[in-house]
């Protein structure tokens, strides 16, 4: 790390939450942390830096100052092996965890007041809460998904004058001139109201049809699962049908196209769960350097954690101040997908259309994002989505194929409300005509004439 600046995203990235708790030295714990400090800054990994931040925390004189830093460097041939390096350190501290954690279990198994299921439980627990640790992986290459995904479905426009990237729905496009570089994007919206599918939607546009190389963190969700969500909703292929195994040739040839399409696509996936805010900018950086990546796409944003952290909202707040700081440093706009809390579902509320404080858990995130907007469908209350009871008739304007994006907020433009259609069997988002009230698409035709390619 002291080496060469780019071994130290590549040493977050193996080491994850475990930090500088992965050494046992002190002067290793201090020192990882100020190089993790001026990486995420941007400040070049220079001795003399180091040096001061290291006076300033009143330990340089106690670490043997440069003869501290001269024996680190002397000890590495080259940075060229810095993550093997650190997933020897990373094997270690695991041991040292797994250790402490036998040593805890026998001490209650020796304890004679837990009865034995309950010692078994708690052992089970300790002992997988650290081989959990163990499980990680990177971003993934889309045509590597496509080709897994597909093998097992056969077992059983133009952008105009945006400024920004495109999304693909003309009217957002006219109204935000695009995704623009540097600026944090909240898609919120309730359970099952489409989110994942918008974000799905806007990166399939920009890489399938733009070709241009965008990432998208899957928190929720395996990869294996989105890329069957793209097929199905490039193809126009009932995605519940096509899970039961009840397709047809037809079907599959509509995939088969759909996929030659979508293993092109410049996409990255990465579904690495329960990622820290530390972790997940890491990791941007890096596929930001290798692939040069114009958007980043995080489903969703409360699914992200920090270690050791005060409160939720405090935890949702640094999330948030994250992400915004990760769109601006790499120059690209970040699009996060987020949770809206009960209020929308509240009988005493006038209306159900969701506002920014509505929110969940934090503030702080309506404050750093540049565009916020509140994804709505009327039909999901007045059919009783929402509360699992029976609903109200539903009015021809407020269909269950009608959806409406409102910007509620746009730090640098107009706001307004958007008009979208929602189509549940291809789980898709198209442009709303409203002239006609329909959608781009012949969403309830299948036929290979009407796939749009």
């Amino acid at each position: 790390m002291l080496q060469e600046k780019e071994a130290i995203g590549e040493v977050i990235t193996v080491l994850r939450d475990a930090g500088a708790d992965a050494f046992t030295l002190d002067s290793h714990q201090v020192l990882y942390d100020v190089l993790v400090k001026f990486y995420l800054s941007d400040q070049p990994i220079d001795g003399k830096l180091i040096a001061q931040e290291l006076t300033r925390r009143g330990v340089w004189e106690k670490f043997g100052k440069y003869d501290f830093l001269g024996g680190l460097l002397g000890a590495t041939p080259s940075a060229y092996r810095a993550r093997h390096y650190a997933e020897i350190v990373y094997d270690k501290c695991l041991l040292r965890e797994l250790a402490s954690a036998t040593h805890r279990v026998m001490e209650t198994a020796l304890d004679d007041r837990m009865p034995a299921p309950e010692v078994l439980d708690y052992a089970e627990k300790e002992i997988f809460g650290v081989t959990e640790r163990r499980i990680t992986g990177e971003a993934q290459p889309m045509p590597e998904i496509v080709q897994e995904v597909f093998r097992a479905i056969e077992q059983r426009g133009q952008d105009g004058a945006l400024t920004g990237e495109p999304t693909g729905f003309i009217e957002f496009d006219e109204l935000t001139s695009g995704l623009q570089p540097g600026e944090l994007v909240v898609v919120a919206g309730r359970p099952s109201m489409g989110k994942t599918a918008l974000g799905l939607n806007m990166a399939e546009h920009l890489t399938i049809v733009e070709q241009r190389p965008a990432l998208f963190f899957s928190l929720e969700m395996s990869r294996q699962q989105l890329a069957h969500r793209i097929l199905c909703s490039r193809a126009r292929v009932d995605s519940q049908m096509l899970r039961r195994g009840r397709h047809s040739g037809r079907d599959l040839r509509a995939l088969q196209k759909a996929a030659d399409m979508v293993s092109r696509a410049p996409l990255l996936v990465d579904d690495t769960a329960d990622l820290t805010i530390l972790e997940l900018r890491a990791r941007a950086r890096m596929a930001y350097r290798r692939y040069e990546i114009r958007a980043i796409y995080v489903d969703y944003l409360q699914l992200m954690r920090v270690p050791k952290s005060e409160s939720r909202q405090v935890e949702v707040a640094t999330i948030s101040r994250g992400l915004k700081a990760l769109a601006k440093d790499l120059g690209v706009p970040v699009v996060a997908m987020a949770q809206l809390n009960r209020n929308p579902e509240d009988k005493t509320r006038r209306g159900n259309k969701p506002r920014m404080s509505d929110l969940r858990e934090s503030g702080a995130i309506e404050q750093d994002a540049d565009v916020i907007a509140l994804l709505h469908r009327e039909a999901y209350y007045k059919t009783g989505m929402a509360t699992g009871e029976e609903g109200v008739p539903v009015e021809p304007d407020d269909d269950e194929n009608t959806a409406e994006l409102i910007i509620a907020k746009q730090r640098n433009g107009p706001v307004g409300t958007i008009k979208l259609h929602w189509n549940k069997r291809f789980t898709r988002f198209d442009n709303h005509r409203p002239d006609t009230g329909t959608a781009d698409y012949a969403a309830t035709d299948t036929s290979e004439s009407n796939v749009p390619f």
